[in-house]
């Protein structure tokens, strides 16, 4: 039989509690998923899924049908008014939303070889910027994304919408501390990889255009308001600068990630054309 919710019971409680509450996502071991492609990037990258919840209120589209029919997970039917609830815009109501499994937070998921482009946002205080900057990853090949230190959640639904599914396509590790980050660095360089790590700052010393990112980099994005900490400034190989010719003081870090990530990406395709 299908669990059917339409009151606010304890399990609506729950989902409730996973799109507001960053600590019960946490305990649970699970957040909850909006939009078509989000789930769409989940069930396709072989997430977990728990639960689909479907609304009882439309006729399902062919793709909300094939979903139910295909994926294992548990499916509950919810009436349209909690859907529209949960689904977290003012003139939309949802025909699915997906509990999806959190993954673990362990830097061996982040690929390592000779190709290897890695970002480090360091202590961000944006869902929006989470997820801005995964979605860039993800679109210019980086192998993955590291969040360090006391951060915004990256499975806050604003850092979820704002990947547009990109946080299911490639990993993104959350670790307490730089230190972490750069033990594994030391294991990553013991096992061959000469892996550089490259700081973004106004102050830098060198263009991120006369840098050269074909060799396996860590490219390390500073707080939105403080930029780079000195610990990390003091772990970079090297520090770039984006040359600015406009009144802007600084770019957001999402977008300044964004930029090297850009430069990185034309130089590797550059030097596959030769």
């Amino acid at each position: 039989m299908v669990l059917r919710v339409s009151g606010r019971n304890a399990r609506f409680q729950q989902w409730e509690a996973l799109l507001h509450n960053r600590t019960k996502r946490q305990r649970r071991g699970e957040f909850l998923v909006q939009g078509v492609r989000p789930i769409v990037m989940a069930v396709e990258h072989g997430w977990q899924i728990r639960e689909l919840l479907y609304n009882t209120g439309v006729a399902l589209s062919g793709w909300a049908r094939d979903l139910l029919e295909t994926v294992r997970a548990e499916k509950i039917a919810v009436s349209r008014e909690l859907m529209h609830e949960l689904g977290g815009k003012a003139d939309d109501v949802p025909e699915l939303l997906a509990v999806v499994a959190l993954p673990e937070d362990d830097l061996r998921r982040i690929p390592t070889g000779p190709t290897m482009l890695t970002v480090v946002f360091d202590r961000p205080t944006s869902p929006g910027n989470i997820g801005t900057l995964v979605r860039s990853a993800d679109a210019f090949g980086a192998s993955g994304v590291i969040i360090t230190g006391h951060a915004a959640d990256v499975y806050d639904p604003k850092a979820v919408r704002a990947s547009t599914g990109s946080l299911f396509a490639l990993p993104v590790v959350r670790v307490p501390a730089r230190q972490a980050v750069l033990s594994w660095g030391v294991d990553v360089r013991a096992g061959g990889i000469g892996m550089s790590v490259v700081g973004t700052d106004e102050l830098g010393a060198l263009d991120v255009a006369d840098y050269d990112f074909r060799q396996p980099t860590l490219i390390v994005i500073g707080n939105e308001t403080t930029g780079l900490s000195s610990g990390w400034r003091e772990a970079c190989d090297q520090v770039v600068r984006i040359p600015m010719s406009g009144a802007a003081s600084s770019l957001n870090a999402a977008t300044a990630a964004t930029v090297v990530l850009y430069e990185s990406a034309r130089q590797r395709t550059a030097a596959a054309r030769r």
